[in-house]
């Protein structure tokens, strides 16, 4: 696995929370993400995976343009300019095919993600160091001692010596003198080889010795890199494997970081930008997903290439607008059913109940001219009811629609919805059940207000939302329990009438139980509508009774932003409630 440098910032909030993240920007691709995370090794491990995702999408677009690049070139050859009109009409449809199938296209893959192909998979290749002995070196060889009967050691007499006993001892002189001078020419010539070779030979003893040292060396620090390799590696794999452990046990950092890598490895259209957040709520085991949706501009609408003859240029036909603005809403539709469909099938660990999904397009807002992010479409979707939708022949809008989900009829229009829940993690005012906090400071805590004066507040806010158009609330009744009981009365002849309010003050999810209630009530009041409020948030169970009934659910993330619209800065600490109240989390 390649193991690429992530650099890591620590940042650490007022309250001393400690949060780690990373930004990855990919100038090729345009691409720009921002992880964070209070586990670092969540964020190295997301960060990686995102990475290697753009790699593989950079070298496919590398090789698009490196064919796109050939296919000019062969477009200065008039013979060739046909098939090449041709190839680059048959390469339109099919990323438009390739869109309008979007939904189709992970139906035939398995989305969930193979634990195996995170770990470290490399093998240690640095070669082990070999000892290599110097070759011996060639020795002089000594020449052989001069034999002293050796015949050009003997006296050369002729007759006239003979005649002379003083020649003749003359020539054995000489013969002497011969032998003496080669004897002592050998002795020296002798003991020079002789040195010589003991230096030759004690030279390569001093090489062997250090041959051996470094070779020694070479093995220790081989050996110190080989465990310093497999401890790394070792090191990496047990995480991957706690992790899984975590993802399995439900803990919301391994379930996000699971879910995210679920996402990241969903393959798309080049105009999508495949950018998300992810907030999993441990205690109901709602997954929300904010998704960032491609712009209507994004979209290719490229359908036909020719080579005019005639002209000798390439002309292009694009989509008609009615069918690109049809493309365009489909393929919204179709990315949300296929994330919250590959969310469920990758997760085997069944840590998922439920996922809302909120999609947000980047737009320029026509009111103010200004750049904004516009949430297009919201929707639930519960597991045990998504999985049984047979998504291979689902109209994508009629799924979504039945599904109850909220958008414009024309997604195109960008017009923006109120999503069905919001991110609260970096919402400094909510505490969710997963943070501790301390202190605060500025803002009261709504979970541990007096059961009357958060009456008295839940009043005053509806009083302000309903009196806009010229409505009235009136407080019917309180219970001890902190929740609220009120009757709002809308003017508006159309889609006014009378609406029961009720509001729990709770530091737990609320479960279907209290949802039943509200809608008992509005059916015995005959009111048209009824509104449940609470500090805490909804089970799993709430939302599926309440999805195909005339129930509004405001958790208390959706209460913190009406009171802010409202001049009441507060906040929600349930921990602190929990703590303060002595009720022990469920």
């Amino acid at each position: 696995m390649d193991q690429k440098i992530i650099e890591i910032e620590v940042e650490i909030s007022q309250r001393g929370t400690v949060m780690y993240s990373t930004e990855l920007i990919h100038e090729g691709l345009g691409k720009h993400r921002r992880i964070r995370d209070r586990d670092r090794f969540t964020v190295e491990t997301r960060a990686r995976f995102q990475l290697s995702q753009w790699d593989e999408q950079w070298a496919k677009k590398k090789a698009r343009e490196k064919a796109a690049r050939e296919r000019s070139a062969a477009q200065k050859e008039k013979e060739k300019a046909q098939s090449q009109a041709t190839l680059q009409t048959s390469e339109a449809r099919l990323r438009l095919e390739s869109l309008e199938n979007t939904l189709q296209h992970t139906l035939t893959h398995d989305d969930t993600v193979d634990w195996n192909s995170l770990k470290d998979q490399s093998t240690f290749t640095k070669p082990k160091p070999i000892l290599k002995h110097p070759s011996k070196p060639a020795l002089n060889q000594i020449p052989v001692e001069p034999d002293r009967n050796a015949p050009e050691y003997q006296p050369r007499i002729t007759w006239l010596d003979r005649l002379s006993t003083k020649r003749s001892a003359a020539r054995g002189q000489e013969a002497k003198n011969r032998y003496a001078k080669a004897y002592n020419e050998w002795q020296k010539l002798e003991e020079e080889l002789r040195l010589q070779n003991v230096h030759t030979e004690k030279k390569y003893e001093e090489e062997v010795v250090r041959v051996k040292r470094d070779h020694r060396m070479a093995m220790t620090k081989w050996e110190e890199d080989r465990a310093e390799f497999r401890a790394k590696k070792g090191h990496h794999n047990r995480a991957i494997d706690q992790q899984r452990k975590d993802w399995l046990a439900g803990n919301r950092v391994a379930v996000e970081a699971y879910c995210d890598m679920v996402l990241s490895n969903s393959e798309y259209d080049e105009c999508c930008p495949q950018e998300f957040e992810l907030e999993y709520n441990q205690s109901n085991k709602i997954l929300l997903v904010d998704y960032q949706l491609p712009p209507p501009r994004a979209l290719p609408s490229l359908t036909e290439v020719k080579y005019v003859m005639s002209r000798k240029e390439f002309t292009e036909k694009h989509l008609p607008q009615a069918r690109k603005r049809k493309l365009y809403d489909d393929l919204l539709y179709q990315i949300t059913l296929r994330t919250i469909h590959e969310l469920f099938e990758a997760d085997t660990a069944e840590a998922l109940s439920a996922v809302v999904f909120n999609g947000y397009v980047a737009s320029i807002d026509k009111g103010t001219g200004k750049e904004a992010n516009a949430c297009v479409l919201s929707v639930q979707a519960d597991r045990e009811a998504f999985t049984e939708i047979n998504l291979e022949y689902v109209d994508p809008k009629t799924c979504f629609r039945k599904l109850k989900g909220v958008g414009s009829t024309k997604l195109h229009s960008i017009t923006p919805v109120p999503p069905l829940l919001t991110l609260s993690r970096d919402d400094s005012r909510f505490v969710a059940d997963q943070g501790v906090v301390n202190k605060l400071d500025e803002g009261e805590n709504l979970a541990l207000m007096d059961w009357e004066e958060f009456e008295h507040l839940i009043r005053e806010v509806f009083s302000k939302e309903f009196s806009q158009n010229g409505g009235e609330v009136k407080v019917t009744q309180a219970s001890r329990d902190g929740g609220v009981d009120a009757i709002a009365f809308d003017p508006d002849p159309i889609k006014g009438g009378k609406i029961v309010i009720q509001a729990k003050r709770y530091t737990n999810p609320v479960g279907v139980s209290a949802v039943r209630d509200l809608y008992g009530t509005v059916t015995h009041e005959g009111a048209m509508k009824g509104i449940l409020v609470t500090t805490s948030s909804y089970g799993p169970d709430a939302y599926k009774f309440a999805s195909d009934k005339p129930i509004t659910l405001l958790d208390g993330s959706h209460l913190l932003h009406i009171l802010e619209r409202h001049g009441h800065k507060t906040k929600i600490d349930l921990i602190e409630a929990k703590q303060k109240q002595g009720i022990r989390d469920t």
